[in-house]
């Protein structure tokens, strides 16, 4: 055999493998340098609903929000100012028209107090005996203030004490575990119908006797709302001291109130019949002094209906 066939046959052959050709792999945002145009056939650019281009930061552009678009609307525009000038004159015409159901400026005069106001009150009224002088105080047939006159009757004490009353009660039926809040709401509306039957009874009294007197209804309110200051005193005396230390200072409550009523009530009803130039002795005085008596004697008595069964 030929030198060479024994050579190649006794080598094997070796097989010749293809190549392997590396593909370049177009980055994102990088063009292919051999494609001559771009591509827009990918779904970012096909047709109107593509997305928008990203911002500068890398984030998407924010579009506008609808509460944008609505206030852009001229027709929005134009309703929010009309609701607008039906708002302002809704509100003039509850401020000119609020003084007829509620008398916010009266209300104002009724809590225009100040502390030393309030000290000489409850002062007068636990001690009424030595005030002297009870006429109310007027500057251009106006009353001043009361924070200026301690005679007159304001709306702070008596609202404040009926505030305490009623918390004093709810204290002492807790410590006789008899608290609920049905007892203590009837607590509170009882006392609030006595005072209202009060003012409606001395009104309907007035009416009858034909008093013409300076008296308001707010006075009337203002003075009978001055008991809730004895009735904290003996509620909170009987907690502390039993029922001995209630009936004491009750009872010292109640002459005083009686006193101050009376001083007080005299002013505003008999002096108007002395202005009048009605005599004193005669029958419709008469009857303005028992009116004066009667409405003095309801205050101790209803002092004591609305708190004895508190103290045992």
């Amino acid at each position: 055999m030929h030198p060479a066939g024994l050579a190649a046959a006794g080598t094997p052959r070796q097989r010749k493998w293809p190549s392997k050709r590396r593909i370049p792999v177009s980055q994102p945002g990088m063009a292919d340098p051999h494609q001559l145009f771009d591509d827009t056939s990918s779904a970012q650019s096909r047709g109107y609903g593509a997305q928008r281009a990203p911002s500068g930061l890398g984030y998407p552009a924010a579009s506008a929000s609808p509460q944008a678009a609505f206030l852009a609307d001229p027709v929005s525009n134009m309703a929010m100012a009309y609701g607008s000038s039906l708002a302002a004159q809704g509100k003039e015409l509850v401020d000119k028209n609020i003084d007829r159901f509620i008398p916010v400026t009266k209300l104002k005069y009724y809590f225009a107090v100040d502390t030393m106001y309030v000290g000489k009150k409850l002062g007068l009224l636990f001690f009424p005996y030595l005030h002297q002088d009870w006429e109310v105080q007027y500057q251009q047939d106006t009353p001043v203030a009361p924070r200026f006159d301690v005679n007159a009757p304001d709306l702070y004490i008596p609202a404040m004490a009926f505030i305490t009353y009623v918390l004093v009660a709810g204290l002492a039926l807790g410590t006789q575990d008899r608290f609920s809040p049905d007892l203590l709401g009837l607590q509170a509306s009882s006392a609030l119908a006595w005072l209202t039957l009060e003012v409606l009874a001395i009104l309907l009294s007035l009416y009858l006797v034909t008093v013409n007197t300076d008296l308001t209804t707010i006075d009337l309110v203002a003075f009978l709302g001055y008991k809730y200051v004895g009735m904290i005193g003996g509620v909170l005396m009987g907690l502390l001291f039993g029922k001995i230390g209630y009936y004491v200072v009750l009872g010292w409550c109640c002459v005083s109130i009686f006193v101050f009523m009376i001083r007080t009530l005299r002013l505003k009803i008999l002096a108007e019949a002395a202005a009048e130039g009605v005599p004193v002795r005669g029958a419709r005085n008469q009857l303005r002094m028992y009116l004066t008596m009667a409405v003095a004697a309801a205050q101790p008595l209803l002092m004591y209906w609305l708190t004895f069964h508190l103290v045992r």
